[in-house]
């Protein structure tokens, strides 16, 4: 099956990203997805933390640890 121009095979709109949120500190993103920000997958749920509690957080990032260990 062909698709016409412009259409997408998705079979609707593209979803709506939502503003990211530090999962510790409650920190909103200033950008979509800030450079200085960490991505951790913790019991298949995406998370991420603000640079300030990344850098707190260090040895335990490092020694995978999970965030409720911090």
């Amino acid at each position: 099956m062909t698709s016409l121009p412009g259409d997408s095979d998705q079979g609707g709109s593209t979803p709506e990203r939502r503003p990211l949120v530090c999962a510790r500190c409650g920190t909103p993103a200033d950008v979509p997805q800030p450079a200085t920000w960490t991505c951790s997958v913790e019991n298949g749920i995406r998370q991420y933390f603000c640079d300030t509690c990344s850098r707190e957080s260090l040895r335990a990032i490092e020694g995978r640890l999970d965030s409720s260990w911090w």
